[in-house]
């Protein structure tokens, strides 16, 4: 018997064997916690043009470069004040145990930035350590309430590619043999969780403007009212969320994959960030919005540079997920490990968020000096995210992060020239005009 080894190819490679034979021994499907993102167009492809003679740039010890950033004016009587272009975004709060749940806020309020709570409900702990905090309203209203929705200071409401948040796919046990066991039958449960959604508040664009509406009743318009979109008809989408009233569009790029969303969802749908916050910055200036509707970009932002080009190219700020739980290792992964290993349930498995409810172990951690140092180590993360896009801003001339402009990047590549019309460098024009 020839060995895949053997086999491989350019089309059949080791990855696509092994995923070939993992499907024909479990009967499923792969699920991925972020897409493959290595043949996508990034921030990469872009650079930035500093001052030289013709422009002189900003002195560091003299001229000051500012990072405030001012969400939801549009309508909102109390828009968000944040020290940075960054937001924690919301993730699969369900997979991640309560600890680092806090310790993302923890983290996030240090930094004078918005955490978002995430897919399955608020615990109070999240409450209790977020300075500002951002509340989603998801298709699948797991652990949805009135009373969470008043506690918030932002409002998200959530209509994005892939499965339904945080229900997640029932974990496969393995078998003696070591070898995932086949689940022989499919439940409502498990087709929800592996089902493309979407929201049940509407049925099309004409009854967004109604729910939008609805939320802002019932935080009477005090709190912003973001609507997050998945970066796909970005155009018509971010216009449709603008006519609806959004104080803040959330675009979120294919880079940004749901935890227990399935990987071809993850790998084969959606808009890379890179094109989607150039098409919703048109989108908002056709209609005369760009300066009263926000513009938020989510998925693959790693560094400041990542966040000073979101920033030229037109958004307002970025939302970081993967990052930020990145920042809290290895104190997160140990949090993870040790909930499954002392035969809690998983926190996938859990029904309501008050399964996750404050108990004394809870507290206790929280106490700790090494959740104060996880926290610290997000916070510490974000600043450094701060002053490498001053750093940037100021070699571009800029005494405020938020003047950065297209005309402030050139291309490195063709591709990335035609998909942000920015020019291609050493040209002035851009490709394909």
């Amino acid at each position: 018997m020839e060995t895949m080894d053997s086999n491989e190819s350019a089309t059949y490679t080791a990855d696509v064997y092994a995923e070939i034979q993992e499907k024909a021994e479990t009967g499923h499907f792969r699920v991925a916690r972020t897409p493959r993102s290595g043949n996508l167009p990034t921030f990469d492809d872009l650079t930035l043009i500093p001052c030289s003679l013709s422009r002189v740039p900003l002195e560091a010890f003299f001229e000051e470069c500012t990072t405030a950033t001012t969400l939801g004016r549009r309508f909102a009587s109390e828009p968000v004040e944040l020290s940075a272009p960054v937001t924690i975004a919301g993730m699969g709060a369900r997979l991640l145990p309560p600890a680092v749940r806090a310790a993302l806020a923890a983290g996030a309020a240090r930094a004078g930035i918005l955490y978002t709570a995430g897919h399955g409900g608020l615990l109070p702990v999240e409450r209790e350590c977020a300075e500002l905090l951002s509340y989603e309203v998801l298709p699948n209203r797991i652990d949805f309430k009135p009373s969470h929705l008043r506690q918030a200071d932002v409002i998200e409401l959530v209509s994005v590619r892939g499965v339904s948040a945080s229900i997640g796919v029932p974990y496969r046990q393995q078998d003696a043999a070591g070898h995932a066991a086949r689940a022989d039958q499919e439940t409502a449960y498990s087709r929800l969780a592996h089902a493309p959604t979407r929201h049940p508040d509407w049925v099309g664009p004409d009854d967004l403007p109604k729910k939008v509406e609805e939320l802002r009743e019932a935080t009477d318009w005090r709190a912003p009212i973001i609507v997050k979109i998945t970066a796909a008809h970005v155009h018509e989408d971010v216009q449709l969320a603008a006519k609806a009233g959004a104080d803040i569009v959330t675009v979120e790029g294919m880079e940004a994959g749901a935890s227990t969303g399935p990987a071809i969802l993850n790998e084969h749908t959606g808009v890379p960030g890179i094109a989607a916050v150039r098409q919703a910055r048109r989108a908002l200036e056709e209609l005369g919005l760009a300066d009263e509707v926000n513009l938020v970009l989510c998925g693959g932002i790693r560094s400041g540079a990542d966040v000073a080009k979101a920033l030229a190219l037109g958004a307002d700020a970025v939302s970081i997920g993967t990052a930020a739980l990145v920042s809290l290792d290895p104190w997160a992964k140990h949090m993870v490990d040790e909930s499954v290993n002392d035969g809690n349930p998983h926190p996938a498995e859990a029904d309501t968020a008050a399964d996750h409810d404050d108990s004394a172990a809870l507290a206790a951690t929280i106490r700790s000096p090494a959740f104060s140092a996880a926290a610290q180590r997000l916070a510490n993360f974000i600043a450094t995210l701060n002053q490498e896009v001053q750093l940037l801003a100021r070699a571009c001339g800029k005494a405020n992060v938020h003047d950065l402009e297209a005309e402030d990047l050139r291309a490195l590549s063709l591709e990335a020239s035609l998909i942000t019309n920015v020019p291609l460098v050493g040209m002035d024009t851009v490709v394909g005009s």
